[in-house]
């Protein structure tokens, strides 16, 4: 399980698995209830690349947002396992 702090949003923490460049697990610790588990949902299954392009610089509060978080994320996590 991967664990992302996250930053600037009500979130405090994404808890996710990848497995062969597909997001397999999504969750958001804290943050909307509806919101983050509507991301998560939708989310999951998708190509990690895919979720990048689709949720990269969603603004919320300021310059970030629970989807951004995610993208983030993912990216983060890409830079780590390549």
């Amino acid at each position: 399980m991967n664990v992302y702090k996250t930053h600037g949003t009500c979130s405090r923490a994404i808890e996710f698995e990848v497995e062969d460049g597909i997001l397999t697990h999504c969750h958001f610790v804290a943050g909307c209830p509806g919101n983050t588990q509507g991301v998560a949902a939708l989310a999951t299954g998708m190509p990690i690349d895919k979720v990048i392009q689709t949720l990269k610089n969603i603004p919320c509060r300021g310059n970030t947002s629970c989807p951004d978080q995610l993208a983030r994320a993912l990216e983060e996590y890409k830079k780590n396992n390549a």
